[in-house]
């Protein structure tokens, strides 16, 4: 697990490095397309929702949905956001929870969190905090908050049991888990799911529609709904292939295989 955490650390420092320098931010795990212009839109942010966040909050999405859509947050509610990166979904969160609430966002990354506390500062808002932790090892007491989301995250972890067990430990009694995530669909070369570069791109680290529900009810949760909002059709692996520059292990795939295989999700649960 410490290889995989230390080369996600440097691939997402390196990209907080860039938007902070005003260089493309790079490529997340969007499913509408390799780094589309913005990112945010299209990976189902409104338009009216980016309008007044911090160009950088918004240079750094890097997930591959908009979990806030999800959460159906209400005024007064703690949220807590899993990977938080550069920000956006919790600053688009502490709007929707007010001053009466409060938004936490949790990364592992020096560089993704000063970008983070420089947006939080540009945003205005007085309700947000930023944690350095891992989600493996969550850094609050046990049900603190409402709300958990999390963007393209929980895929990159090589324990989901115990992230997701984590969570569910932080959650309230009666509170909810609204994320988006990457599935697999279909059987995919071994070589893949062991492949670290794949994983930090956000392919190999993927469950199976089954294995996530069966890891979420053994964390606890329950009324489980994972519905895929995006396959990953062969071209689109590519391009992130192509992104990430890993076509030396792609090529020694089988396309066929991987066509169709991955797909963005969204994952809601409750305690």
């Amino acid at each position: 697990m410490a290889r995989i955490q230390e080369e996600i650390k440097k691939r997402y420092g390196r990209i907080a490095r860039r938007v902070s320098g005003k260089r493309s931010g790079g490529c997340g795990c969007g499913a509408g397309g390799c780094c589309p212009t913005p990112p945010a839109e299209a990976n189902g942010y409104r338009a009216s929702e980016l309008a007044d966040l911090p160009e950088d909050a918004i240079r750094a999405s890097l997930g591959c949905s908009n979990p806030v859509a999800l959460a159906n947050l209400q005024p007064g509610e703690t949220v807590l956001d899993l990977g938080s990166g550069g920000g956006i979904d919790v600053l688009l969160s502490a709007r929707l929870v007010g001053e009466t609430g409060r938004a936490y966002g949790l990364d592992m990354t020096d560089d993704m969190l000063r970008l983070a506390n420089r947006n939080l500062k540009k945003s205005g808002l007085t309700n947000v905090t930023f944690l350095k932790g891992y989600i493996e090892s969550i850094p609050l007491e046990n049900e603190t908050v409402d709300v958990v989301t999390s963007n393209c995250v929980i895929n990159l972890t090589e324990d989901k049991f115990v992230a997701l067990s984590e969570t569910y430990r932080v959650l309230k009694k009666g509170g909810r888990l609204a994320i988006a995530d990457i599935v697999q669909l279909k059987p995919v070369p071994d070589s893949v799911k062991k492949s670290i570069e794949l994983w930090v791109g956000c392919v190999s680290g993927a469950l199976t529609l089954e294995a996530y529900e069966d890891t979420l009810r053994r964390a606890g949760f329950t009324q489980i709904e994972i519905q895929p909002v995006g396959v990953y059709e062969k071209s689109l692996i590519e391009e992130i292939a192509h992104d990430k520059k890993l076509q030396g292990l792609y090529s020694e795939q089988d396309a066929d295989l991987l066509d169709g295989a991955f797909a963005s999700a969204h994952v809601k649960a409750k305690k």
